[in-house]
């Protein structure tokens, strides 16, 4: 049986100093550790607040019965140059679960705020924004445009700054997948 001092040697020691006004902890044992988990923890508050802004403009713009994945899939639609299949879809937002778009698809074209037309081979569908789907993001775009722009353009250089979050974001996007993919070769704890 290990006791609590081998699962401490298994990981590395605890230290006992503050890392930048931290206690010691699982996911902050170095400065830098701390920082990467603080910079989590700040995009998961983000994505939070982010899913309730949505879901609330939805509401406003007359599409409150979508869930916030099927109101990021009709905005992905509807900023396709034309109609999108499945598999781009599941590109375009970094997804693995196609059963979960399938899903939402069926929703947004139950609603007609999206369309569904048969490829050229026959087995590949791709989806379009409809009339009906087409005004209601554009009535969402007023709303965010009244809400969210103007608050937006108060923070000081925002446009470099957002151009600057949403590159390094993009990078630590990569940085996790490839991190997903080797620790596909770590062996479980005994």
């Amino acid at each position: 049986m290990k006791t609590a001092k081998d699962k401490t040697a298994m990981v590395g020691p605890t230290p006992e100093r503050k890392v930048l006004g931290h206690r010691p902890w699982h996911l902050g044992l170095t400065p830098h550790e701390v920082l990467i988990t603080e910079f989590e923890w700040s995009v998961i508050r983000f994505q939070q607040a982010f899913e309730r802004y949505i879901l609330q403009i939805a509401h406003i713009a007359g599409l409150g019965e979508l869930s916030y994945a099927e109101l990021v899939l009709l905005h992905v639609i509807g900023f396709a140059d034309g109609p999108i299949t499945l598999g781009l879809l599941a590109r375009q937002l970094n997804a693995d679960n196609v059963t979960n778009i399938q899903y939402g698809l069926r929703k947004l074209v139950g609603y007609q705020l999206v369309g569904k037309s048969r490829g050229a081979k026959g087995n590949v569908h791709s989806y379009h924004i409809t009339d009906h789907g087409r005004a209601c993001v554009e009535q969402y775009a007023h709303f965010r445009r009244q809400g969210l722009i103007g608050q937006t353009n108060a923070i000081r250089a925002i446009d470099q700054r957002l151009a600057d979050s949403a590159q390094l974001i993009g990078m630590l996007t990569g940085v996790y997948d490839e991190a997903m993919r080797i620790s596909a070769t770590f062996g479980s704890p005994p």
